[in-house]
């Protein structure tokens, strides 16, 4: 799977708050719409560092928060994946309620 596909990521966009915050933001954004679908598998950290111009460590901060707020898995040995469908219907639900 390819992020170039979907609406462009500006490292060098001088929005508030830190890079890797930006792109979990951004990442968490793709998952809502459906651009990543549950389950589906994220490329490598080094291939989304490398698409989007960011540190390794940056993709890894993001994917930790991510990780976090309950829209990643990581399956050591076999990659992150994108939360279930039911447990991404689960934050929304949860998300609604405190709102």
């Amino acid at each position: 799977m390819r992020l170039a596909n979907f609406p462009p990521f500006d490292p060098e966009h001088h929005s508030p708050g830190y890079l890797y915050m930006r792109l979990a933001d951004y990442l968490t954004e793709r998952i809502d719409t459906g651009d990543l679908q549950p389950e589906a598998r994220l490329p490598s950290e080094w291939a989304i560092a490398s698409e989007f111009h960011v540190s390794v460590g940056t993709v890894r901060r993001a994917s930790r928060e991510l990780c976090e707020r309950g829209l990643l898995t990581r399956l050591p040995g076999s990659g992150t994946y994108i939360a279930s469908a039911d447990v991404l219907a689960q934050r929304r639900r949860s998300e609604h309620d405190e709102s």
